[in-house]
């Protein structure tokens, strides 16, 4: 059993705290990790943000070790237990590096600090069995279906299995482990010079091995997957071109197209913090609207261009956020009413960009569909690089092939 005295470092005791907020109350995993992390340096606020998000991304996996080794119901377990059991599994499974008694001495030690002594020994007895059997246990779990392959990635089924009957078995095992697996760090360089890789297909986009923070204040680069800087580049706007961007916020695509540049954000917050980032890199050219882009104020009207960047389930980034995989939903709904509410503004002859970060024909191939909208297919002899497999007419970046985020790309005239 775990000494009394044991200490626990202080970004176990974050990421404790983390998984505490997004289990047992509904909380955004990286809302939780700014609270839960705020006193730490940065070395143990990186730790804590790969236990905890690690740790969110992997609960029905860890679970059901949980369940299977320690034989108990996790849903019957206290709260403290159950994500004491969550972290130690998760750094006994997945985190090489850490010793076995520190994975375990400390999680134990965090149930003693909540206050369930009484719980203490059961704790420390599951931790154990867990410390020998969980990497046997997790290596012999099958993939030869979607069902066996969610459990084994840790998925819901219904994404599983979406992508099982869209993409296929290989496909979709290798999107899973892709999006099991930190996304690399870009940045779109908006001005000056920066040490890192720059992209060979998409111009501005920069690998780097961490943010630079003076960069980013001083408005010299910008945060944004490779694949987010394509949907921007794809909008082709030009000077003298009047383009509506009807889903601006936080800003990076807007920013990014020349011309005049029509902003539009419903939230009043997300609409403050749209200007913000606008001002901060230079984005003279931007006017920002709050508005909600399927009602636009009628004088938003006979623009040249305009790019739908739609809310989606965005399972094309679930490597960024920890907990998305856990509340995503297909939006095909609104997507096609933001998508006919931009084609009534744009001129005839004019062009609209519809984007959205995730991997599901429902919310991509079907939306344009039945937006009875005209695809300009030149957009793939642009992008050869990025032809969607089954849609040519369209773009489809994938993580395990591009190495950047999920994302649908397509361009229609109207």
């Amino acid at each position: 059993m775990a000494s009394r005295s044991a200490a626990v470092s202080p970004a176990r005791a974050a990421a404790f705290a983390v998984l505490l907020r997004v289990f047992e109350d509904d909380a955004y995993a990286d809302r939780a990790l700014r609270r839960a992390a705020s006193d730490l340096d940065e070395r143990d606020r990186g730790l804590a943000q790969r236990l905890a998000y690690g740790a969110v991304q992997r609960v029905r996996t860890l679970d059901h070790a949980i369940e299977v080794l320690g034989r108990r119901r996790v849903a019957r377990l206290d709260a403290p237990v159950r994500a004491a059991l969550r972290l130690g599994a998760y750094q006994l499974a997945f985190v090489d590096g850490i010793a076995r008694y520190a994975a375990v001495n400390e999680s134990v030690e965090l149930v003693r600090r909540a206050g369930l002594e009484r719980a203490v020994a059961f704790t420390n007895a599951v931790l154990r069995r867990l410390a020998e059997g969980i990497a046997p246990l997790l290596d012999s779990l099958p993939e030869n279906s979607a069902a066996e392959a969610a459990l084994k990635h840790s998925y819901p089924d219904w994404i599983a299995e979406t992508w099982w009957s869209e993409w296929g078995p290989d496909e979709a095992r290798a999107l899973m482990l892709a999006l099991n697996e930190p996304a690399p760090t870009v940045v779109r360089l908006v001005r000056g010079e920066l040490d890192g890789i720059t992209d060979p297909e998409i111009p501005g986009a920069v690998r780097v091995d961490r943010i630079d923070d003076r960069a980013l204040s001083e408005g010299r680069i910008w945060p944004q997957s490779a694949a987010s800087q394509l949907a921007g580049l794809t909008v082709g706007a030009e000077e003298g071109d009047r383009t509506l961007d009807l889903c601006a916020a936080p800003g990076g695509k807007a920013s990014m197209l020349t011309g005049e540049v029509t902003a539009v954000e419903r939230n009043e917050g997300r609409a403050r913090e749209l200007a913000e980032n606008l001002r901060r890199l230079g984005a003279t050219n931007v006017r920002v609207v709050v508005a909600d882009g399927r009602e636009l104020p009628a004088e938003l009207r006979d623009f040249d261009r305009a790019l739908v960047d739609a809310p989606c389930s965005g399972l094309g980034v679930l490597n960024r956020r920890p907990d998305l995989r856990w509340r995503a939903m297909p939006l095909p709904e609104l997507q096609l009413d933001l998508l006919r509410s931009a084609a009534a503004r744009v001129r005839s002859g004019g062009t609209i960009v519809y984007s959205v970060c995730t991997i599901t024909a429902e919310e991509c191939e079907d939306v344009i569909d039945a937006s009875g909208l005209t695809v300009d297919s030149t957009l793939s002899e642009e992008w050869p690089a990025f032809r969607h497999p089954r849609r040519p007419e369209f773009l489809q970046t994938l993580p395990h092939v591009h190495s950047t985020a999920g994302f649908f790309i397509a361009r229609l005239r109207v």
